[in-house]
């Protein structure tokens, strides 16, 4: 699990796949700087991700893929794997007062073992895993 101190949202937990860590882990560091994505300034974050996308989907030949598109994705995975819409917003971070107190119940454990089925699933997927499940490219809605 991160905290993440200004989200969107807030200041919120997100749990993280071991495979997500994995990949975060990996990245290479810069000695001047703390942060995972590190910003052009020296020992500051990145403010946004547009560019380094680009350069992402470009890449792995995603083109038109956003970021929220890799959100629905992962929520896709769960409900297809059969996990509770209550475990998936919460992983997803819905804040709604309403939404809220039907997640009072989970704790840390649901989540992290449901972003580690999901993060599993994908990484399998990704490296060509035979789980029998097909590997489709994600289109944009412009084609």
């Amino acid at each position: 699990m991160i905290h993440l101190p200004d989200s969107k949202t807030g200041q919120k937990p997100l749990y993280l796949s071991a495979a997500a860590l994995a990949v975060l882990n990996d990245l290479p560091r810069r000695a001047d700087n703390p942060f995972i994505i590190p910003g052009a300034k020296k020992g500051l974050h990145r403010a946004d991700l547009k560019n380094p996308w680009g350069s992402v989907r470009a890449h792995a030949g995603l083109k038109g893929v956003r970021i929220h598109d890799l959100r629905h994705s992962f929520a896709s995975i769960g409900a297809g794997s059969g996990m509770g819409l209550p475990l998936l917003g919460r992983l997803l971070g819905h804040k709604q007062a309403a939404t809220k107190q039907k997640y009072a119940h989970l704790d840390a454990d649901p989540l992290r073992k449901a972003a580690n089925s999901i993060g599993a699933t994908i990484d399998a997927a990704m490296r060509g895993g035979s789980d029998g499940r097909e590997v489709v490219a994600l289109l944009n809605r412009r084609g």
